[in-house]
């Protein structure tokens, strides 16, 4: 969507007037600094959690263990970034004239800076990204050197790391000029040159992928967000204004989820090494690529293609009660529906189901997650170990893609990953400017743990 006269405006004043990104952060610094200072100080013996035996052997599963304030989720509110729930989010960040859904630089300006951003604001992140969106010749040559059948994750992993020889964070560190002070204000930029290219990387590595290999140079006139489905190729489609809309509220929807999920503590632990972003980014997508994690949404859409071929279609609620009975009995889950933490419908499904319901309510992918969604709750609350019988995001994500001609589904997980660099990058910029030490928990033996316990 072409900026109007109100945008030009805004990016006008900015350029010539207001802050820069860098000083916003830093005008934020002390006070932050300080409040880790007095809890260390004050609080440094309190205990904050404890861990059991269960714990050890349970993947630390709910173990409180590290800080970010980046998001947190709640189990009946869902996921809050910079405390603001996802509907604060959509309703609150400012948008392009006439469009749906939010600026992904605004979101990003919150993430980094902690505040609402105003239009001036999100048009400023966009901006930098504008300027830093070209990707180095050498990534398509590594891209293109790869196997036929590499993985989209994989590639996507190999893209970032290869641009590691464009960290300004490690060029500075090695210098030895760089004081522990400063560390953020390199970590920064290596921030917003990562993420400026990452709507580039994943359309390219789609069409290269699934299509014909061609790049489609971005149209510096589009947002970040709204950029991807120009790259991918669809700016000639009939929908295509629908799935820049879809581009908008994806990208602001997999942000994040909490500072200790696999990805995001994966780049903690990574960063708190002092390795740059780039090596740490990859790190935390290697993560994302788990079927655990963000390859899940793959699993959820391949069993709603299951049920279309079984039946032909749309089944009957009766029918398709069977169906997911049959599916648990024979010791299978439901993709897609329950939550480690939530104990309600997630709520970045139910605004992935909004957009559907008007933008392709005749669907019969679309119509049959709102089937599953109508039926399966019912059957999994019946089940006495079901926490949350609710649906997350990955149980719609897939099918929305799906019905714009993404049917490359492997490349779901990279466009996950495209989002939520945002939130482990801002993560890492925040642990370099509070001093966070290197990651080091300590290990026990089975032999140590018996003699403890007994």
């Amino acid at each position: 969507m072409m900026l109007d006269d109100k945008q030009k405006n805004a990016k006008k004043q900015w350029n010539g007037s207001m802050p820069s990104l860098q000083e916003r952060i830093a005008s934020r610094i002390p006070a932050r600094r300080d409040r880790a200072e007095r809890l260390v100080k004050e609080y440094g013996s309190e205990v904050v959690d404890t861990v059991t035996v269960s714990n050890l052997y349970g993947g630390n599963r709910g173990v409180r263990l590290m800080i970010s304030d980046i998001s947190h989720v709640e189990p009946y509110e869902g996921i809050r970034f910079r405390d603001y729930t996802i509907h604060d989010i959509l309703s609150t960040l400012p948008k392009t004239e006439g469009a749906e859904y939010p600026l992904a630089g605004g979101l990003y300006y919150l993430l980094l800076v902690g505040e609402i951003p105003t239009l001036s604001d999100a048009l400023m992140v966009e901006s930098e990204w504008r300027s830093r969106i070209e990707l180095p010749g050498y990534v398509f040559d590594v891209l293109r050197s790869l196997p036929k059948d590499t993985h989209p994750m994989t590639m996507f992993s190999q893209a970032i790391l290869s641009m590691q020889r464009e960290s300004i964070f490690a060029s500075k560190y090695q210098s030895g000029k760089l004081k522990k002070s400063d560390y953020w204000k390199s970590i920064l930029e290596d921030s917003l040159n990562l993420t400026a290219k990452l709507p580039s990387l994943a359309a390219f590595i789609y069409r290269l992928k699934y299509l014909d290999g061609t790049f489609i140079e971005p149209d510096l006139d589009l947002d970040w967000s709204a950029n991807f489905a120009h790259m991918v190729g669809k700016s000639q489609d009939p929908d295509y204004q629908d799935y820049l809309e879809l581009c908008r509220l994806y990208f602001l929807l997999h942000a994040d989820h909490e500072g200790a999920n696999a990805s995001s503590h994966t780049t903690h632990l990574v960063a708190s090494t002092l390795s740059d972003v780039y090596y740490s980014c990859s790190a935390g997508m290697n993560a994302l690529a788990g079927p655990l994690h963000g390859l899940a949404n793959q699993g959820c859409l391949k069993w709603i293609l299951s049920l279309r071929e079984k039946f032909g279609g749309v089944p009957t609620k009766e029918k398709l009660e069977e169906y997911a009975l049959e599916t648990l009995n024979s010791g299978q889950v439901i993709p897609g529906y329950g939550h480690a933490v939530l104990r309600i419908t997630d709520p970045r499904f139910s605004a992935q189901l909004d957009f559907g319901k008007k933008h392709m309510y005749d669907d019969e992918l679309f119509q049959l997650v709102n089937e599953v969604y109508e039926v399966v709750p019912n059957i999994l609350s019946k089940i006495d170990k079901v926490k949350n019988p609710w649906p997350n995001v990955d149980a719609i994500t897939g099918t929305l893609q799906y019905h714009y001609g993404i049917t490359g589904i492997e490349i779901y997980t990279v466009l996950f990953g495209v989002s939520r660099i945002m939130g482990i990058s801002s993560s890492v910029l925040w642990s370099r400017i509070l001093g966070l030490p290197i990651e080091r928990p300590k290990s026990i033996t089975t032999n140590l743990l018996e003699d403890y316990v007994s």
